[in-house]
């Protein structure tokens, strides 16, 4: 792995499964690892965990189910660092739940169209601005295999609530703003991708929706960890992988009036004109 000396990166949803182990890896490899995540005493353990192997961590707190949360975690990035060398969009809620029915977030949203698409969309151009003054920089999009078009005539999903129809649109959401966002950084020296990191890892998030772990979160960290750091990648942006290997999404994704659409919507949630 490339070494991370004197560099920065940001992991959201690092405090659990697969994001731990990414955020470990990067603080063994020197660098300075902006921790996010909901609860503090794990959070606060893993950046203990870091310095002791030697590395440097911080913990940022916020629940990206709320979009002030969201601006107030950004603020704090901002507040402590003039540069971010590489954003790992990692957090995440999968379809443990939603038996009970449809969920919202603070702000209203579908909860899974929230959290796992909305939030990252937010707080990837809040942080913009740092990680092209750090540039050449990464951007890293986890996303997943379940993948659903999007109806943008029901995107909150409030006629037909299913929770894994919710968790599958979220995901194709974040390929979506992956290809967008390739195109609008094309000059900058900022590359953003998209992945499957690997199926039903044993995480807490696939063990909650009752389903048996097929792969270990380990092999989730490695499809991460080429996306962030490996070589092969510099200069190739605007890709989706299905873990190692490069992969075709669903096809709205390819979809240039699809993406046009979905990103109106959401720069019309969050409030922000671009």
């Amino acid at each position: 792995m490339t070494n991370g000396k004197g560099r920065t990166a940001l992991v959201t949803g690092a405090t659990d499964g697969v994001g731990r182990v990414v955020a470990t890896a990067l603080g063994k490899d020197g660098w300075r690892v902006l921790v996010h995540g909901r609860d503090r005493k794990r959070g606060e353990a893993l950046v203990q965990e870091i310095g002791h192997a030697g590395g440097n961590a911080t913990f940022l707190q916020a629940d990206l189910a709320s979009l002030v949360e969201v601006r107030r975690l950004a603020d704090e990035v901002r507040s402590a660092m003039d540069r971010l060398d590489l954003m790992i969009n990692n957090a995440g809620i999968g379809t443990a739940g939603t038996v009970a029915g449809r969920q919202t977030s603070i702000d209203g949203h579908e909860l899974r169209f929230a959290v796992n698409y909305l939030a990252g969309f937010l707080l990837t151009y809040e942080l913009l601005p740092l990680l092209k003054a750090a540039a050449p920089a990464r951007i890293v999009n986890v996303s997943s295999a379940g993948q659903q078009a999007i109806d943008f005539s029901d995107v909150m999903l409030t006629r037909r609530y299913s929770g894994v129809a919710a968790y599958c649109q979220s995901k194709l959401a974040q390929i979506m703003f992956t290809i967008d966002l390739a195109e609008e950084l094309s000059r900058s020296g900022v590359i953003v991708n998209a992945l499957h990191p690997s199926t039903y890892m044993n995480t807490t998030m696939v063990q909650r929706s009752g389903i048996s772990p097929m792969s270990r979160v380990e092999d989730g960290a490695e499809a991460i960890l080429q996306l962030a750091v490996s070589p092969k990648l510099e200069g190739r942006s605007g890709l989706y992988f299905n873990v190692l290997t490069e992969a075709r999404a669903n096809p709205q994704a390819y979809n240039a009036e699809a993406r046009r659409k979905l990103r109106t919507l959401s720069l019309e949630l969050i409030g922000m004109k671009r």
